[in-house]
């Protein structure tokens, strides 16, 4: 999932990735919001409410929004910076390695929600999380030349509404039949997506409410497991290039 990247990639592989990171970004989003009110991935949500907040004059509180937002671009910055430097260097598991970033601020992000007092528990858990979301998206952003998204929602329902609309004048004659199975492709990918997102945000706070900080500890130790897969994966891309 983690090793080919842009054209390289076939649909499957790109949609095995979409559904496990965006699951764990469900999770990890409405753990979030369970826990202390805010969505750490949701920037739609985070700029309206930056703005709402500034026009009703709660300065503070408008600044915090502000700061969520930043934090997920710096976390996308943070991501592109690496994996840029890993392929200036050809490091071919590059990719691997921005996710096994992400499970260790995760574990450690989960430590700090179980050892903080419950009064700084809001700002560090949200702004974490927001930074970890803007990782994760950049890097299966990059691997997968935009065709995949993980940690927000507004995005691809709009490329299903699109493919919708597409494979309806498809059907009905109007349009030609020659990509239609590119965009059930297409609709495949993002619905499954945004069905595994769902589903995520219902583990997360179900496992968050019983495990509480635990359950990023758990999060984590999945996604080392993943970016373990890519990094052998990777491996045996190289040895199988230089052997031939």
């Amino acid at each position: 999932m983690l090793v080919r990247e842009g054209e390289e990639r076939s649909n499957d592989v790109d949609q095995k990735l979409a559904c496990t990171l965006a699951a764990i970004a469900g999770a990890l989003n409405t753990a979030a919001f369970y826990a202390v009110g805010f969505f750490a991935a949701n920037m739609t949500g985070n700029v309206s409410s930056f703005s709402n907040n500034l026009a009703l004059g709660n300065i503070v509180v408008g600044l915090f929004f502000l700061m969520i937002v930043s934090t997920f671009v710096a976390g996308a910055a943070v991501s592109t910076l690496l994996i840029n430097a890993g392929r200036r260097k050809g490091i071919n598991g590059i990719y691997a390695y921005s996710i096994l970033l992400e499970a260790g601020l995760l574990a450690l992000l989960g430590c700090a929600d179980l050892w903080l007092p419950v009064g700084d528990r809001t700002p560090v858990l949200v702004l974490g999380l927001s930074f970890l979301m803007g990782l994760q998206n950049a890097v299966v952003t990059r691997i997968s030349d935009a065709r995949v998204r993980t940690t927000h929602v507004s995005g691809m329902s709009t490329d299903i509404g699109i493919e919708l609309g597409m494979l309806i004048d498809i059907a009905s004659g109007r349009e030609s039949g020659a990509n239609a199975g590119h965009y059930r492709d297409k609709l495949r990918l993002h619905g499954m997506t945004v069905l595994s997102f769902f589903a995520g945000g219902i583990v997360g706070v179900l496992v968050y409410r019983a495990l509480e900080g635990a359950m990023l500890i758990a999060t984590a130790a999945l996604l080392f497991a993943i970016a373990m897969n890519g990094l052998v994966g990777a491996r045996r891309l190289r040895i199988l290039s230089q052997t031939e």
